[in-house]
């Protein structure tokens, strides 16, 4: 059985569910600010987007500050390509800039209000059932793969084996975002000895899996292949690369889609501890 999938591929670019969320409810809020400000004669889109800016710096600088110790200079501090953002950070940071406008721009009350009323209504109505199908837990799919020495295994097996949580890590030579994730991951691997990772390329031959390995001076373990992509398919990721966290039990508790860094695997090891 196909599994929700948790992002979407439009061309060669990629969003995760919950990012077309916050774009949805974005624009409900955009156009209910426009619908309102009309009648009042008071506009909100450069609020709107005043505010969505600054909630996603605070984002940004809260995960940095609790991740500081994992950056290595200034410019992978500004590399938000690993989506390193705090979400409850970012919600009190927005939260706060919106009531300072309420309280400074009476006008705006009404219409401002309105748009964020509609806009989170409408990210509630959508993300909240996605939410309580993820917490009805999903266990680690029986998916058959292969060893690079071309034996048949799969992640049940793999887990079964190790007992303990397993990060298994989605991805394929032409993708660029999961070329520049592998070092952070092979640095885990041999650093972190309590948690289990797999990588399982999507839809490539070994030949070319050990060609990339071997001209990218890789030493990963539990490099698997799925020839049909079928294992993203079970799991709902319809880009790469995708991360998934598995505790000890088996158990999905966390989805990271795009490019990993060294703070935001950190960010979802520390779910699984």
């Amino acid at each position: 059985m196909q599994a929700l999938n948790q992002s979407i591929a439009v061309g060669p670019m990629g969003f995760s569910i919950g990012q077309l969320l916050i774009i949805l409810a974005f624009g409900v809020a955009l156009l209910a600010g426009a619908l309102i400000g009309r009648r009042h004669h008071t506009p909100t889109a450069d609020t709107l987007f005043n505010l969505l800016l600054i909630a996603l710096l605070g984002a940004r600088l809260v995960f940095v500050a609790r991740y500081w110790s994992s950056y290595d200079g200034i410019l992978s501090l500004l590399d938000l390509r690993d989506g390193g953002f705090d979400p409850m950070g970012g919600l009190v940071v927005g939260l706060g800039y919106a009531t300072w406008r309420l309280w400074r721009s009476p006008r705006q009350r009404l219409p401002l209000g309105g748009a964020l009323l509609a806009g989170l209504l409408a990210w509630g109505l959508t993300a909240g059932p996605l939410l309580l199908i993820e917490q009805q837990g999903r266990p680690l799919p029986d998916t058959p793969l292969t060893t690079l020495a071309g034996a048949p295994t799969d992640l049940p097996e793999l887990a079964e084996r190790e007992a303990k949580p397993l990060v298994v890590n989605l991805w394929a030579t032409w993708c660029p975002p999961c070329r520049r994730e592998m070092p952070v991951f092979e640095q885990a691997q041999h650093e972190i000895g309590d948690i289990t990772f797999a990588f399982v390329n999507q839809g490539e031959n070994v030949s070319l899996v050990n060609r990339f390995l071997d001209e990218q001076s890789l030493q990963l373990d539990n490099v698997l292949l799925d020839a049909h992509t079928a294992l993203g398919d079970v799991t709902g990721a319809m880009a790469l690369p995708t991360t998934l966290f598995y505790d000890a039990q088996g158990q999905l508790v966390n989805t990271h889609f795009g490019e990993l860094s060294q703070a935001t695997l950190r960010q979802g090891l520390e779910r699984l501890r």
